[in-house]
Parts: structure tokens; C-alpha cells; sequence
């Protein structure tokens, strides 16, 4: 192999082939004839078809009754499940499946990386969206490196054999690929490496996926990492998990985490790369999900069957590492990846065909990609696999789910490449999680519909019925490949139904998320936006968590330290997201240097790994899930508003409306104005009306609630995104007053708040205008097509979400009645008319943008279409008109709510965000009524207690808030111990109190705990008590030395006989 002429470039390739030449078992002078020249740049090795050849086969590629198409998963990593139900509901229900004995709890480490998938040297390696870059060069690169210090001088013939064996079984290993190269995330890893998350078997249709026994079995054999589980397969187990989860949410590192794990778990299992010595102390969370009942037993097995392996290549020199490769290779992002490629050696990589194909053609073409699709859409699939994969690109795209179907030209099968048989890469890429929630609402109307995966690859042939080839054999469905490919999906739910086998929750520590969401993610909004900007966004992350109020203050002094340090080191000049952790990890180091509760907020700090001198270079920005996105102008991110709890009456109202035209909210605004004794709280009432103000609207509406702070503000004006509704809550801050939304009632439509039914009407009524201010009215040309635009500006989030995100800034929302309940359906033709220009709506603004629909290039279209509109609406106008609530109705409703609001009398919806705090100690809660009733009972018959009590009742009545016998606290006795209550939580705990022990300091009384459903309740405390009372400058804490103080005379005692009964639940605190 000739060797590069650069310097670092000669420094990678000598130390490459000196490894490759240690582990062959030969040296350097007995391999170098047998070493083949590398290929150029681009070249196909003994293609038969030009790059330029392939378009053109493409573009005369023409489809008819002679055409087929094979298509097959070549990646794939798991479907992606959005849980409808809230959090609580999923601990629930995942509780009470195991306590039944019908499914195991699940828990595994998330490492904090990007997500990688291997399916051999010729299937290829892919990133989650993407392939052919810097992403997937690292990735090879680790693999490699793991297996050389797995198996120490047989690596390059054990890489070797593990990709024919991917390649033989067409299966596909989904890591997380953990590096300090790609950016920084939480903490920088010590050490490169990759944990094996998924094993999918890719051959007879549908994917199977391994369970997690046998994902151990298999990266033993082939002597791959693997991760830290956990099993529990019993109530007692299950709620201690969840429990234990409770308790380290906002403190948890590595080693506490994991130690209180094993402790309650029914079944661990360790990962062969501790997270502590590869990763480090700060740990993202876990992830867990509901498996088999036999998932236990199964375990069982593959540990007895499979002991780790041995660690052959732990002491020999494996070569320069992934960090001294990228940091000789600084020049731009190909040189690190050939690089790489280099140093990982044939072996493994014998092609870099993936990531450079042939500089003749461009491997992407935007033109490609609708041609390639539309073909294999048309074509007949050769198999049953391929109609299904056909099935779910159609209905993807017929219902314009969020998604784009990127097409490679596939040059591992160049050799086989004609003008009747072309091969594709596909990637199937999600914009966003409405997408799978879309397609999973498809999947319940549709059973026999495939998932939507993460990950998602797919070869594609494209050939005709001749040479040789059978049509009746093509046309033919596998039976067996069905059926196959139908089971598979079924293995491993265990008659569990789908709501019930998808079941999973990720959970995530506060000192990660610290560091991450906090510090990192709100980087833009500090430097772009200043520092209250930047409190704003921290305090409603916190509040969306449902962090404690303790934790909450000590990070706003933090942060706020943080944010002071960072501007008056960096100035304007904004602190990179990849690198932060360069300027976070000695702040936070010395901070938490200064006292225990800031060492157990930081958690780990002073890593301090130098990711600048060996930072991958990216053509593009990285996003928290390694995903590769080309950087692009615009507008810094948004600052995200704290969160209300209640209105409070205290200023003024700020009334707005994030609606769509013809939602009657100046009809309304001028009820309101001039409703007698306004909304009865003695608060002026003012209106500002959008379309007769000149100028920009919302500073104007600042200027008017500026000027008459204790008033009602109606901001008669759409307000329809989420840049307006910062806008708002500055307006708020900076006024101390309420903003108030009020939107149209509607069942919304999965990815919209509003309903076609409220479209319909909202049209509508904008027909029925005449001389409207705003120029939107009957004699508009392009009325409908206006609406349309206002309406796809709330696209993207379903009426659940639209409402919560509202009642998360605000603290308030009203509606206003729109549709009566009992209406009959839409008619056909207006639902029909209506999805006709949502279609042409979204084909205008692909093309053109915002640009008016008269100019564009389907002005024709829209001429017709508002024309169609028309006559439709007035053809149905009975119908609209029945459907409505009376507008006197709706005032008089939403007149009613803002006089609460007014008045502070106001609650909140619940936003359905459900909130853990951290738990610090069990114990059994019991009513200060009945303790007090007691009190009061034992001082008429005993004189010892009367003596006591005298003096003291009012003392005690004032303190005693809340009685209760601790049973464990998670600093005397340790997280484990603490959540193995959680198996009785909630449950009645009856107690017999029998005696009184005090002195003039402290009261308590002794507490023998009960049983429940047969079992003892067992306090972790020497001495279960309740204490009473304690003197000004006693801490409660000091009860406990109680039964010393009255072992050395220094306290008096009275027996309580018979002993007081009281009972009250097992409670987390």
C-alpha cells in the first residue's frame, strides 16, 4: 500500500498497517507484497456501469406490466411508540402487569451517544438518518476497535467473519456509539466505545428483534459490548424500582444509581463496559419497558449458558486512537474519514463506497428522489415484504405525514446494474414525533400495517420481467416469507396487546439534564437574548419537570452565577454547543467545590477531557440525537416561559386569541367592551383591534397596558405562533400582568387543534362578511386561501398539545362554545373541498413558500378552487349554520371565565404533565385530628399528660402540622432501602401507640407498626415514634435520643394503656 504523502496522513497510515500487520500475526516485511494499492478516490472497482450511466437508466427507466421491485429493510433500529397515556398512568399500568404476573419490568442504562447501526461491509453502516459520513467513519472505527480488544491477535479474522455473518443472515446490530469526537453532551466519555442496543434479523420480512437474554448471547459470542440490565418480575421489586427512581431523579449519578438497582432488583445483570470508567459519573437515565413474564427465566439461562468473555487484546498495542486519528487529521472532514477508513484496515472496511461513490455523478439528486419513489410506487412487488414496505411509503405519503424519502444510488451493486435492473438506497427519515404518533393512530385502523421505524433503510431494485426471469414466479407471495414475516411480529409479546407490549418511559437524572437542557440548550438564548431571557427558559424547563422547590433555588443560583461567568468571559461571541463542556466542567467544578449540597447538585464535575484538540469535523450541526442537520440562517431559538401555577389577581388582564379568522373574536371583543359593569372586578376594560392599528400591533398593545397597568387589555388580534406568545409573556413580566388565551372549542385533528368541522365554519363565516376592516370578507378573491395559511400555522400539534403548551405559559385558558355536540357529521362535500386546498396548499408552499396564490404556479388551481369553495359553502350553509352555538351563548360562557380570572378565583386545567419529585423518606402519615383527639382523651384521665400538656397545648397545636413515624430515610439507611416500601404505597398502616416519652425539650410517642396483607411493616428506625412537639431551637430530629435521655433519668415516661389505635397511609416524602 502506497503510503500518503502528508505528514499526519503518513503517521495514520504506518501505525494502521503496523496494527493490521500485529494482529494478521505477520510483520510488517512479510505483508507488504501481499498489501493491494488502495483504490482512487471515487473509482467503483470493476463497475460495468458509469456513474453517469446510472442517471440515465434512471431517466429511461419506464414502468408497465413488465416491471417489478424488491425491496428489503437493510437497517433498522426499533419502532418508534408514542405512549398516549401520562406518565403516571404508564408507572400504573406497568405496576400492575407485573404485579399480576403477565409481563417482567425491563431497565437498562442510557448511555449518552447517537445511535449506530452495522450491518456488515457490504450492508453498510448508518447513523439514525443518514450514512456516508463523519458519523458512520467513527462508528466503524469503534467497532473495530472493540473487537481488537475482544479478541487480541484472531481480530481481523473474527471482523472478518462477523460481517459474513451479518451479511449471511442479513441482520443488522443497532449501538450507541459513545465518543468525545462528535460533540459534547453531558459529560465527555473517558473512552470511546459502543453498547449494543438491538439485534434485528432483516431476512424474512418483517424485523425481528432479539430480546435482551438474546442480545447477551449474541454480543457474547461475538465478544460485543453489552449494557447494564435489570430485571423485576415481582410487586415488591417493581414499585421499589420506581421508587428508588424517586428518590435519585435529582441527585443520581452512576454509582448510586446502579448500586440502589442491584439492590432492589430481581435479576442484574452488568454491562460489560462500566459506565463509571468509560462514560463517567453523570448518567443521561433509564430506560424502561415492559417484556415478557418469562423474560426472568430466560435470563437465567443465557447467563449460565454464556459467562463473559475473556478480554484477549486488553495489553496489546491496538494503534493510534480514534482521538489521535482526528486530531492528526484537522483539515476538513473527508481526510478524517479516510483516515479512519485507513486505520480500521480491510478486514472490516475492504470498501469506502459509502461514503465517497464515485465524484462523477452526485450519489443524491433531488430529482432522484421523486422519480426512484414514484417508480416504486407504481412498479408490482416481486414479494410480500415489498408490498408491505410499498404499503407503508404510500400511506406516508397520501397522509403527508412529516417524513422524507431520501434515495442513494446503491454502488455495492454496481456490478449488476443495467438498464432493466437498478438498485437504491433508501432512507426513510421522520421530521418529527407527530409523525409516529400520526402513523401509530394508522396502525390501530390498519392491524396488518408494519411499524414506523427509527432508523430506516431500505434496498430497493427496480427490474424488469425478462432475461430469464419467471413473472409468475416474481408476481408469486412467499407464503412462508409471510408468514414468517407476519409471526415475527408477534414474538415476543406473549399475548400481550400492543398498547400493553409498547409500553416503555424514559427516565432522566437532574444532573444531566442540568448540563444539557439547561446550560447547553439554552446557550442561544443567553448570548442572543440576555440573561433574563435566559431565566425565563430555565425556570419553565424546571417547572415542565416538576423539580423539587429546594432543587429549584439552588440551580437558579447556580445558573445564574453560570450565566454572569460566561458573558464576561465570552462577551457577545456565543460559546459553542459542541465544546461547552470545555467552559461548564471548571465552573462547575469550583462550584461545587464550595459546599456537600453543591457537590450532590453538580453531581461529578472537573472531567476535563480536551474534545478541541480531536473534535470531528462536521459539515453541519449536531443535534441531540447525532443527527447530522446543515446549519441555516434564522432566527435565534425562543426562550421558553416559566410556567404558571394559578392566575393570581394581581394587575392587570392581557386577553388574547391564538385563533384562525372567523373565530368571532371581534364579535366577541365587542361584548366584552361593552358588557354593563364590565367583568365586575371594577378593572377598566380596553380594546385594540389589529386591523385598525398602523404599524406593528403588539409593541402597540405593550405601550397600552404600559400606560393603564390595572386594566383589561382585549388584544383584538390572531395570535397564532409561538413568537407572539413570548411576545405576550414579556408583556406580562414587564407589566405584572395575566395573559389570558382564548381560543375556539375543537376536537382538533391529529396534528392540527382544529377540526375541519371548525375550518368549515370559520370559511364560513368570513363569506358572510361584508366591508370587513381587515379586507378578508366575501369580496376577498383569495379568502380561503388566506384561511388556509393561518390554519397550517398551528400544523404540528394536536389539540392536547396546543391547549397544554397555552396552559403552560399563561396559567389560564378559555373557550369559546363553538360546535354543538350533538351535530351530524361533516358533509362529504365540504370535507371534500376542504381537503382539496389543504392538498393544494401544501403543494403552493413547497414551492413558493408564502408567496400570494394568484402568483404562483398553480394560481390557475386556487382560482378554481375558491370558486368550488363558494358554492359548496353556500350549498351547505344550513348545515354550518345549525351546527354553531348561539354566539349569546358563548359570550355569556367566556364572560363568566374571565370574570373569574379577574377576580383571582380562577384554577387551572391540568396540562397533564404529571410531576415526581424526589423522595427523601418513607413514612406512615397520620391524621393530626386523630393525634390531637388523643391528646386531648389521655390528659382527662391521666394527670401525668394534663401535667404535661399545661402550658404547652397551643405550643403543640401551632407545630404539630403534620404526624407521621418515619420508616426509612435515604441518608441514614440508603436509597434500596427506602423504595422497597413502595410495594405498600398508599396503603392503610394501622399503629398502637403505647407510651409518651418527653422532658422539657421534646415530646414523642412510641409507634408499633402493623402488618399489611400479612406482612410487617418494618421500620428501618431503632426507635419508631411520632414526634409531638418540640421547644424553639430543637430540631425534630433530636426526638430520636429520646429512649437515651430516659435510660439516663433525663426524661419521664407514661404507658399508655390500653395502647391508642390510629392508622394513616405508607407515604414517599
Amino acid at each position: 500500500m502506497d503510503a500518503p504523502s502528508g505528514s499526519s496522513d503518513r503517521a495514520t497510515f504506518i501505525a494502521a498497517e503496523a496494527v493490521n500487520n500485529q494482529f494478521g500475526g505477520l510483520t510488517l516485511e512479510e505483508s507488504n507484497h501481499s498489501v493491494q494499492n488502495p483504490k482512487s478516490y471515487g473509482a467503483i472497482s470493476g463497475s460495468s456501469s458509469s456513474a453517469s450511466e446510472l442517471v440515465n437508466y434512471l431517466e429511461d427507466f419506464t414502468v408497465d406490466k413488465s416491471t417489478y421491485c424488491r425491496a428489503k429493510i437493510r437497517a433498522t433500529f426499533y419502532p418508534k411508540f408514542e405512549n398516549e397515556k401520562t406518565d403516571q398512568e404508564i408507572r400504573t399500568r406497568m405496576i400492575e402487569m407485573v404485579s399480576k404476573g403477565l409481563a417482567t419490568l425491563e431497565v437498562s442504562l442510557k448511555h449518552s451517544g447517537s445511535l449506530f447501526m452495522y450491518a456488515g461491509h457490504t450492508g453498510g453502516a448508518y447513523a439514525k438518518n443518514s450514512f456516508g459520513n463523519i458519523f458512520t467513519a467513527v462508528g466503524v472505527f469503534v467497532l473495530s476497535r472493540m473487537f481488537r480488544e475482544a479478541w487480541g491477535t484472531k481480530a481481523l479474522e473474527k471482523e472478518a467473519e462477523f460481517n459474513d455473518f451479518l451479511e449471511t443472515n442479513r441482520m443488522c446490530v443497532s449501538m450507541e456509539l459513545v465518543t468525545a469526537v462528535l460533540g459534547d453532551h453531558g459529560q465527555r466519555p473517558v473512552d470511546d466505545y459502543v453498547v449494543v442496543t438491538a439485534v434485528t434479523e432483516l431476512g424474512n420480512g418483517k424485523p425481528k428483534f432479539y430480546s435482551t437474554s438474546e442480545i447477551i448471547a449474541f454480543c457474547r459470542i461475538w465478544r460485543l459490548p453489552t449494557n447494564h440490565v435489570w430485571l423485576f418480575s415481582t410487586r415488591k421489586s417493581v414499585t421499589s424500582f420506581f421508587a428508588a427512581f424517586d428518590a435519585l431523579c435529582e441527585e443520581g449519578i452512576a454509582t448510586s444509581v446502579c448500586r440502589a438497582l442491584d439492590e432492589v432488583a430481581d435479576i442484574s445483570v452488568p454491562g460489560s463496559k462500566d459506565h463509571v470508567k468509560v462514560q463517567g459519573e453523570i448518567l443521561e437515565g433509564l430506560v424502561a419497558r415492559i417484556v415478557s413474564s418469562g423474560s426472568a427465566r430466560d435470563m437465567e439461562n443465557v447467563l449460565r449458558d454464556h459467562p463473559p468473555p475473556t478480554c484477549d487484546g486488553a495489553n496489546l498495542a491496538l494503534g493510534l486512537s480514534l482521538r489521535e486519528i482526528c486530531a492528526a487529521n484537522r483539515c476538513n472532514e473527508e481526510q478524517q474519514i479516510r483516515a479512519l477508513l485507513t486505520s480500521v484496515g480491510p478486514s472490516f472496511c475492504p470498501s469506502d463506497l459509502d461514503w465517497f461513490g464515485d465524484d462523477s455523478v452526485e450519489s443524491h439528486s433531488k430529482n432522484a428522489d421523486k422519480s426512484v419513489i414514484t417508480k416504486f410506487l407504481e412498479s408490482q412487488p416481486a414479494d410480500y415484504t415489498t408490498s408491505k414496505l410499498q404499503e407503508m411509503v404510500r400511506l406516508m405519503k397520501e397522509r403527508r405525514l412529516p417524513a422524507a424519502f431520501k434515495c442513494y444510488q446503491n454502488f455495492h451493486r454496481a456490478n449488476d446494474v443495467s438498464p432493466d435492473n437498478l438498485f437504491y438506497k433508501l432512507v426513510v427519515h421522520v421530521h418529527s414525533d407527530s409523525g409516529f404518533r400520526r402513523y401509530q393512530k394508522e396502525m390501530r385502523n390498519m392491524p396488518g400495517l408494519w411499524p414506523l421505524y427509527r432508523g430506516f433503510f431500505v434496498d430497493i431494485n427496480l427490474l424488469k420481467a425478462n432475461k430469464g426471469r419467471d413473472p409468475m414466479a416474481m408476481e408469486s407471495i412467499d407464503k412462508a416469507v409471510k408468514d414468517a414475516g407476519e409471526n415475527c411480529g408477534q414474538q415476543g409479546k406473549d399475548g400481550l396487546d400492543d398498547a400493553d407490549a409498547n409500553l416503555m418511559i424514559k427516565l432522566k437524572f437532574l444532573t444531566y439534564k442540568l448540563r444539557t437542557f439547561l446550560i447547553r440548550n439554552g446557550l442561544s438564548v443567553l448570548f442572543k437574548e440576555g440573561p433574563a431571557s435566559y431565566k425565563v427558559f430555565y425556570l419553565r424547563q424546571m417547572k415542565i419537570w416538576g423539580t423539587s422547590d429546594g432543587k429549584q433555588k439552588e440551580i437558579c443560583k447556580m445558573l445564574d452565577e453560570w450565566a454572569a461567568h460566561i458573558r464576561k468571559k465570552c462577551g457577545n461571541k456565543q460559546l459553542s454547543s459542541s465544546l461547552y463542556l470545555s467552559e461548564v466542567e471548571p465552573f462547575l467544578e469550583q462550584y461545587a467545590q464550595r459546599s456537600p449540597k453543591n457537590q450532590g447538585l453538580i453531581g461529578s464535575a472537573g472531567n476535563q477531557v480536551r474534545a478541541e484538540d480531536f473534535l470531528a469535523i462536521v459539515d453541519g450541526d449536531l443535534v441531540e440525537e447525532g443527527d447530522l442537520v446543515k446549519k441555516e440562517r434564522g432566527t435565534p431559538a425562543t426562550p421558553e416561559p416559566a410556567v404558571k401555577k394559578a392566575v393570581q389577581k394581581d394587575g392587570g388582564l392581557i386577553v388574547f386569541f391564538p385563533g384562525i379568522p372567523g373565530s368571532a373574536k371581534s364579535a366577541l371583543c365587542k361584548e366584552l367592551l361593552n358588557a354593563p359593569g364590565g367583568l365586575g372586578d371594577g378593572m377598566p376594560v380596553h380594546s385594540l383591534m389589529g386591523d385598525l392599528v398602523k404599524g406593528k400591533y403588539w409593541p402597540k398593545v405593550a405601550d397600552e397596558c404600559r400606560k393603564m397597568p390595572q386594566s383589561i387589555m382585549l388584544a383584538d388580534k390572531n395570535a397564532p405562533n409561538e413568537d407572539v406568545w413570548r411576545q405576550i409573556e414579556d408583556m406580562c413580566r414587564r407589566t405584572k400582568a395575566t395573559g389570558v388565551p382564548v381560543v375556539a372549542d375543537s376536537e382538533g385533528t391529529e396534528s392540527n387543534p382544529y377540526s375541519l368541522d371548525a375550518l368549515a365554519v370559520f370559511i364560513f363565516r368570513v363569506l358572510q362578511r361584508v366591508n370587513h376592516p381587515g379586507n378578508l370578507d366575501k369580496s376577498s378573491s383569495n379568502a380561503g386561501y388566506v384561511i388556509l395559511m393561518f390554519y397550517h400555522l398551528y400544523d404540528g400539534k394536536n389539540r392536547k398539545e396546543f391547549e397544554g403548551e397555552l396552559i403552560e405559559r399563561f396559567g389560564s385558558l378559555v373557550k369559546i362554545p363553538l360546535l354543538r355536540s350533538d351535530r351530524s357529521p361533516l358533509p362529504v362535500p365540504v370535507k371534500s373541498i376542504l381537503e382539496e386546498g389543504i392538498d393544494l396548499f401544501q403543494l403552493h408552499s413547497r414551492r413558493h413558500g408564502r408567496l400570494e396564490s394568484a402568483k404562483g404556479t398553480y394560481a390557475v388551481e386556487w382560482t378554481k378552487w375558491e370558486k368550488q369553495l363558494r358554492s359548496t359553502l353556500i350549498a351547505n350553509s344550513e348545515y354550518l349554520n345549525s351546527v354553531q352555538v348561539p354566539f349569546e351563548s358563548a359570550v355569556q360562557q367566556v364572560r363568566e371565565e374571565l370574570k373569574r380570572i379577574a377576580k383571582g378565583e380562577y384554577k387551572p386545567p391540568s396540562s397533564e404533565k404529571t410531576k415526581h419529585g424526589s423522595i427523601t423518606f418513607a413514612a406512615i402519615n397520620l391524621p393530626v385530628t386523630q393525634v390531637h383527639s388523643l391528646l386531648e382523651k389521655l390528659a382527662v384521665s391521666n394527670p401525668t399528660m394534663r401535667s404535661f400538656l399545661e402550658g404547652k397545648k397551643k405550643s403543640i397545636e401551632e407545630k404539630l402540622e403534620r404526624a407521621h413515624v418515619t420508616l426509612a430515610h435515604k441518608r441514614s439507611h440508603g436509597v434500596a432501602a427506602v423504595a422497597r416500601y413502595g410495594q405498600h404505597l398508599n396503603r392503610e398502616v394501622p399503629i398502637q401507640l403505647t407510651e409518651l416519652i418527653f422532658n422539657d425539650n421534646m415530646a414523642a410517642f412510641t409507634a408499633h407498626v402493623g402488618s399489611v396483607d400479612g406482612e410487617t411493616i418494618v421500620s428501618k428506625n431503632e426507635w419508631p415514634h411520632v414526634t409531638l412537639w418540640t421547644a424553639e431551637g430543637v430540631t425534630a430530629r433530636e426526638a430520636n435520643t429520646l429512649p437515651q435521655l430516659y435510660a439516663d433519668g433525663k426524661a419521664s415516661r407514661m404507658v399508655i394503656d390500653p395502647p391508642a389505635s390510629v392508622s394513616g397511609p405508607l407515604e414517599f416524602f
